[in-house]
């Protein structure tokens, strides 16, 4: 009886009196107060499209947004690469007509669902695609599976040809041919073009970014790129 009245007494006196919690409870306490706040989740999840308990979970174990921001951006591309096998048959395609009207750009990009097809952020990612294309006109190919073989070959053989390369060991040509071909064949690729509002990142990294934040597999499918006067071919000047 006597032990229940102190008790009761040292609660009424304030938390001064109170026993301490285990530590483990300290540290759930210290976490949850110390966490980050609402607006900061929010942020994390307009930046990265992560879920909030995702954005939440980042945000305490990193400690800051920049570092939250990369672990997430991983978890996203780890996400990405498992859903690459799904088949993606439906999506949209969308068109870009440049200032001036004298570019234009139509890209069908596919995802697995007319679910996702239909959603705002997919035609967002459309859309920007299509940007990024008409930004890019060295960009002819989606990716390297759709550079004809022959055209690596040829290549190789152009470049294995140069004149700096002359009196070199058969090893070393072998590795700069190969370096000088992969270079050519990426700035044709659209994938592994750095991203024209974030650099930090490639056009396949924005896509795997959606690919995170949809749930679906997303492909682009293909793309062409309209100037004006691209199809006339010059005729011949007449002799006087």
């Amino acid at each position: 009886m006597l032990a229940l009245v102190l008790s009761t007494q040292a609660y009424s006196l304030g938390p001064a009196l109170r026993p301490a919690p285990p530590v483990g409870a300290r540290a759930a306490l210290l976490t949850m107060a110390d966490g980050p706040s609402a607006k900061e989740v929010k942020a994390l999840r307009d930046m990265t499209g992560a879920g909030m308990m995702d954005c939440k979970k980042a945000l305490v174990e990193c400690g800051n947004m920049e570092e939250a921001t990369e672990f997430l951006r991983k978890k996203g591309l780890a996400s990405a690469d498992k859903k690459a096998s799904r088949a993606a048959k439906e999506g949209i395609i969308d068109t870009y007509i440049h200032t001036g009207a004298k570019l234009g750009v139509m890209v069908e990009v596919n995802c697995e669902t007319d679910f996702v097809a239909k959603r705002p952020e997919f035609a967002e990612l459309t859309r920007a695609i299509a940007m990024q294309i008409a930004a890019c006109p060295t960009v002819v190919a989606v990716s390297e599976d759709d550079i004809p073989a022959d055209w690596v070959e040829q290549e190789k053989r152009i470049e294995a040809q140069s004149e700096d390369l002359k009196g070199k060991p058969e090893q070393i040509v072998d590795k700069i041919v190969s370096g000088r071909v992969a270079k050519a064949m990426n700035s044709k690729l659209l994938l592994t073009q750095p991203y024209i509002r974030d650099p930090n990142m490639t056009t396949e990294e924005l896509v795997k970014s959606y690919i995170a934040k949809l749930g679906e597999n997303i492909k682009v499918a293909r793309f062409v790129r309209f100037n004006v006067g691209g199809s006339v071919t010059a005729e011949p000047e007449e002799e006087e």
